[in-house]
């Protein structure tokens, strides 16, 4: 009975802090379960630019770059050379997708919810806002980076990945499984607390000060965003890099 409660417990603990908001959200009651319907329709536009920006641009490439086309190929090659940095040469090229679409998702996510006046839009209940602004949309994603890390040790080094886990002594098995553990949690807790301490000063300065002091605070939000972003990104890549080590 004990162990039950004990279970019940951590079941509920687990659901406040996937309940951790800034603001009021939007929600979707469906049946018995809540959905989180500000992250459905805020990453579906996130999605559409994404989409929609590198569609425009290929409609006429040229040669010589310039313009959109030439912004979209620096981005690229930024991602491509951190991600080969991070993993080395032979072992970068087939993730430069993924570890490029997480940056490009939390960099525009960041920057919508700096940019885009979300709770200008009137909702019956709650408001809209940033994906990267619901904990359970950072979760999602390190706990995404967690499968591509296990997922690329397995499939590099294969059973012999698990003997990492008692190196350099099996008496560190529990602190071995414990860091890997963690990882997740430190990536997802990073990006969210960083966008929510944002966004908390913005809302404090603009209540007290509504004209001047906010801009350059604004403006210093988006530069964390784009830092959180390479952080997450770079941390990723490391993390996949970093189980694929030691193969031969």
């Amino acid at each position: 009975m004990q162990i039950e409660q004990l279970q019940i417990g951590k079941i509920e603990n687990l659901h406040q802090v996937s309940s951790v908001e800034v603001g009021q959200h939007f929600y979707w009651q469906i049946g018995n379960f809540q959905v989180h319907a500000q992250v459905l329709i805020t990453s579906r536009v996130v999605i559409a630019i994404l989409l929609s920006l590198p569609a425009a641009t290929a409609r006429n490439l040229q040669s010589i770059p310039t313009g959109t086309q030439n912004f979209i190929e620096y981005v690229l090659e930024s991602i491509r050379d951190s991600t080969r940095t991070q993993m080395g040469e032979e072992e970068y090229r087939p993730w430069i997708p993924f570890i490029g679409t997480m940056f490009l998702f939390i960099f525009v996510s960041n920057w919508s919810g700096a940019l885009f006046p979300w709770r200008v839009i009137q909702l019956p209940h709650g408001e809209l806002a940033a994906p990267t602004n619901d904990i359970n949309t950072t979760v999602a994603l390190a706990l995404l980076t967690s499968v591509a890390h296990f997922y690329a040790g397995l499939h590099k080094r294969g059973f012999s990945y698990s003997g990492k886990y008692i190196q350099p002594t099996p008496i560190l098995l529990p602190i071995n499984i414990l860091e890997d553990s963690t990882k997740p949690l430190s990536l997802s807790f990073r990006l969210f607390g960083n966008i929510l301490a944002d966004e908390l000063v913005v809302a404090v300065l603009v209540s007290l000060v509504p004209l001047i002091v906010p801009v350059p605070t604004m403006l210093l939000g988006l530069f964390t965003s784009a830092i959180q972003a390479l952080i997450f990104a770079t941390l990723a890549a490391a993390y996949i890099g970093e189980s694929m080590e030691g193969h031969h």
